[in-house]
């Protein structure tokens, strides 16, 4: 079987997406076959592209599959109950996680808010999909003023439950970053007491395939397959730093 992330944020609109994404890019241009499984996509109606779909749409040549979908933008246990329709289970998602393992090297598992987002009334969640296959949890994180006390709370649930977590990734780095998000480049490592592992550009997920994949590679760390130097990042966005070289 391949090998799995399960990607989580610290909040909605973090930037998941456009980082799993980042993350299927670099794995792509190392030779793996990639999979991103979104396993349940609520606020899409129907015929609509969903998260699973833009990560292709930026990465061709992954396979995208989503598992269920619920029109209302909620909780996936929420827009299952209101829609009358059977809701995801964790073991619906460690299921289908495990089909793709055998024919992916790499699967990428995108999960719908938060870590704690309920995705049935019997308290599932993407921690508990995590669990079951035995994956490290990768964490998007907002850039700016209130990342440092989400960020923390993820980290801590997950080591409350067991599960590795590689690091965080700023899922949308402005492009004139205000003095809390520089701060929160030394800041966030220490309080989350995980490395930062990336920044991905604001906007980037307006990119064409063809740029998104020649770029991804140098918004990652190594350990996610780039080439993306944290310290060297740091330093330039330091408060009185330069602010160059912001995807480097």
């Amino acid at each position: 079987m391949g090998s799995v992330l399960v990607v989580t944020g610290t909040s909605t609109g973090v930037g998941k997406t456009v980082v799993t994404a980042a993350v299927a890019a670099a794995a792509l241009a190392r030779g793996r076959s990639v999979a991103v499984l979104k396993p349940a996509q609520t606020g899409v109606a129907e015929g609509e592209p969903g998260d699973a779909d833009e990560a292709a749409r930026l990465v061709p040549g992954i396979r995208a599959v989503e598992l269920a979908r619920f029109p209302e933008p909620l909780a996936p246990a929420t827009a299952a109950r209101r829609a009358g329709l059977p809701p995801l289970t964790a073991a619906d998602a460690a299921g289908m996680v495990e089909k793709l393992g055998h024919d992916h090297d790499l699967v990428l598992v995108e999960g719908a808010g938060g870590l704690l987002v309920r995705l049935d009334d019997a308290g599932g969640t993407l921690a508990e999909v995590a669990r079951l296959v035995a994956a490290p949890v990768l964490v998007v994180a907002a850039a700016g003023l209130g990342t440092l006390n989400a960020t923390e709370l993820t980290t801590e649930a997950l080591r409350r439950r067991g599960l590795a977590c590689p690091g965080a990734v700023v899922g949308s780095w402005p492009a004139a970053p205000d003095l809390a998000a520089r701060c929160n480049l030394a800041d966030l490592p220490a309080t989350a007491r995980v490395p930062l592992l990336g920044a991905v550009p604001e906007g980037a997920g307006g990119y064409g395939p063809e740029t998104f994949r020649a770029a991804a590679p140098g918004w990652l760390a190594p350990a996610l397959g780039g080439h993306w130097d944290a310290d060297g990042f740091r330093a330039r966005q330091a408060p009185g730093g330069s602010g160059r070289g912001q995807s480097q």
